[in-house]
């Protein structure tokens, strides 16, 4: 039988070397994505995939589960130390199923919930009307003021006392500042409601304590593993002891089966590199990367949607420089930078075509770019912007591009004729 990826399957061998390159020579300011280091690397491609394990430590349906119960016992405990919270659910598959499973453990089809417009920055799963939140739910949108681009928190109080909702859900996907988790439990307090905070973006940036924690205001806190946090692709749940019960049976079983233990151990591992020093001062460096490169913009003359930021991203109104949020993210991606269009508040542009671009620069500073590299990558990012497309700039661009990813690489090891994982992946810690 064949052991290595080249010569078991060449056509996903080839498309994975792509993919390596495509990381390796671009520059990725996508605010959802960061770049995972090599252990984690490693236990994501490890025997634990060959393990079901459903229930939880001690209480498994299968045999053979002492490992993967060490596992998911230590990914439990690092995160409730990482977070200072009392219970936490590392089985979620992603942050969707996480919100997911709270909903439905204390919340009943028709439940009133106040969630954040995604228009307005919000998530899918945040009420949205072709999503689980918002077919099951009667949900209540908040935003941001038209003046400030700030959450309203005036309208929200409002609406609260108005509708009485049962559950309030803060977080954002698209929102740069930061949100104020104290008044929202005074809020919630006013009209009986109960708070989940989705804090899927700004996972990493709290356990650095470079951004408000909501663990202390909120019932039930949750977020990915894969974004700020720098883990695998998963999600977690963090509650209040007294809804533990309610929590893990609303996961297992009630939306899920078998654990992922393959990524719950590489969350375990993320957590772990969660409480180096490096890990904090990157963080640190991540909102001061997004304020450089945001004020190059801003002198370059782009609006930065709410004036600046607090956090890794930022949002850009591209279309007030006459184009859509679709046509920059093409033109960038021919100069080999990735973003992704976004709409903004009270867009006037359709989701598809959007008037904004969400920046983000989890990536960059995971590579180990500073401030400096981020005003020569604003400067980037403004010249193709209003090149109009011209070849010669975007040659240049693709140019200067791949001369600043040379001087960053991270996972160039990967990138061999033997393929990946012949000889043992391999990453920049």
């Amino acid at each position: 039988m064949s052991t290595t990826l080249l010569e078991t399957d060449p056509e996903v061998h080839a498309a994975l070397q792509g993919e390596i390159l495509r990381q390796e020579q671009s520059l990725n300011l996508i605010a959802s994505e960061n770049y995972v280091s090599q252990a984690v690397l490693q236990l994501m491609g490890s025997v634990y995939t060959n393990k079901y394990a459903e229930g939880y430590p001690g209480k498994r349906y299968y045999g053979g589960c002492y490992f993967a119960d060490i596992a998911e016992s230590l990914a439990r405990d690092r995160a409730k130390r990482l977070f200072g919270a009392e219970h936490a659910n590392v089985q979620p598959h992603s942050g969707a199923q996480a919100n997911m499973a709270v909903y439905f453990a204390v919340l009943k089809p028709g439940d009133t919930v106040l969630g954040m417009s995604l228009p307005h920055g919000g998530h899918l799963t945040h009420g949205h009307p072709l999503n689980f939140s918002g077919t099951y739910f009667k949900v209540i949108p908040y935003g941001v003021s038209r003046v400030t681009e700030l959450l309203d928190y005036d309208a929200m109080e409002s609406s609260a006392r108005q509708h009485h909702p049962r559950l309030i859900v803060v977080g954002a996907s698209a929102y740069s500042r930061v949100i104020d988790f104290p008044r929202i439990r005074r809020i919630a307090d006013e009209c009986g409601a109960m708070i989940l905070a989705d804090v899927a973006h700004y996972a990493g940036l709290i356990a650095a304590g470079e951004y408000p924690s909501p663990v202390p205001f909120a019932e039930f806190v949750t977020m990915t593993t894969h974004k700020t946090l720098r883990g695998p692709r998963g999600g977690m749940i963090l509650c209040r002891e007294n809804f533990a019960r309610d929590v893990d049976r609303a996961v297992f079983p009630g939306i899920q089966g078998g654990p992922l233990v393959h990524m719950i151990a590489a969350k375990a591992v993320a957590f772990q590199e969660a409480f180096s020093e490096s890990f904090r001062s990157a963080q640190a460096a991540t909102i001061k990367n997004a304020r450089a490169l945001a004020e190059t913009l801003q002198r370059r003359g782009f609006r930065i949607v709410s004036g600046g930021t607090d956090c890794h991203l930022f949002m850009t109104d591209v279309f007030q420089k006459g184009m859509t949020g679709q046509q920059a993210e093409s033109i960038l991606g021919e100069a080999g930078i990735a973003v992704n269009k976004n709409t903004i508040p009270f867009d006037t542009n359709p989701p598809l075509k959007a008037s904004g671009l969400r920046i983000g620069t989890p990536c960059v500073t995971t590579r180990g770019m500073g401030t400096e590299e981020m005003r020569q990558i604003g400067e980037l990012l403004a010249d193709v912007l209003e090149s109009s497309g011209s070849p010669e700039i975007l040659e240049k661009a693709r140019t200067d591009v791949q001369a600043l990813c040379s001087r960053f690489p991270f996972y160039q090891a990967l990138a061999s004729p033997s393929g990946y994982g012949d000889a043992g992946p391999a990453a920049r810690d």
